[in-house]
């Protein structure tokens, strides 16, 4: 049984199991001059902050992070990760398109494969608005790899077989034709770039990992998902033995300047 989407249900999974933007992601957009090390008060708003991993990304390089999400239960998540980790993040649980952040009051606002889950032209406007002049929003996204027999193929025609509504391979992250978007309003460089980086998993981890997307766990009924993952564990052992897994995901970013 399929239902509605609701991420609260994948938390637990989605902390334990997702991976964050590897070191390479912040490295590039220090190249950019966008993510170095905060020096003095550099404020951030990390929009779909989900368990808050890009927002933690931030914490650690000096910067002080807002994270928002809809969920209340992964903002919760996300802060028993924070704890654990050592870092300090405020959270407020909202809409990223009515954020209730004041004006002009962050030099960086960010979105982590989480852009088209959002009404773009409202979520725009208010990435503007909260941004000082001068400052950059930055739509990223870590997308799963698909690659003729590879486990993201062999992965997600399993997602199908078990969720016939669900038709997204994990490649709806970032469309580049975002970018064209947003000098309406009001940003004015946009640069980009993408690269392609291999995450290793265990089985056990990508298993969770797989619960934790949109077409299983916020999706489909427990009894559903626990079949689901029975298959998966089946198809891991029967094509992709060898441990740690080595899943290619596509890094992207579209950086685009407050004017």
């Amino acid at each position: 049984m399929t239902t509605a989407i609701d991420w609260g249900r994948t938390a637990a999974d989605y902390a334990a199991y997702r991976a964050g933007f590897p070191d390479a992601f912040y490295d590039r957009l220090a190249g950019y001059g966008i993510v170095r090390a905060a020096t003095g008060p550099r404020s951030a708003l990390d929009l779909g902050t989900g368990t808050g991993l890009l927002a933690r990304g931030l914490a650690a390089r000096g910067w002080r992070v807002t994270g928002l999400d809809i969920s209340a239960d992964m903002v919760a998540a996300a802060r028993r990760l924070d704890a654990a980790a050592g870092v300090q993040i405020d959270y407020v649980v909202a809409p990223a398109e009515a954020t209730g952040q004041p004006d002009r009051s962050f030099h960086l606002v960010t979105a982590g494969t989480c852009w088209h889950w959002f009404d773009r032209p409202k979520v725009t406007r208010e990435a503007r608005r909260v941004l000082a002049d001068g400052g950059w929003l930055v739509i990223c996204a870590m997308d799963w790899s698909t690659e003729p027999g590879n486990i993201v193929e062999a992965t997600t025609a399993l997602i199908e077989q078990h969720n016939p509504s669900w038709h997204d391979s994990g490649a709806s992250g970032l469309r580049p034709a975002w970018a064209d978007e947003l000098p309406a309003a009001g940003f004015g460089t946009i640069e980009r770039f993408h690269f392609t980086a291999l995450i290793p998993y265990s089985h056990a981890a990508w298993r969770g990992r797989i619960r934790a997307s949109a077409g299983v766990g916020a999706s489909l009924s427990p009894s559903a998902v626990e079949a689901f993952d029975c298959a998966h564990a089946s198809l891991l052992q029967a094509r992709f033995a060898a441990e740690p897994l080595q899943v290619p995901h596509r890094i992207s970013a579209i950086m685009a300047r407050a004017a």
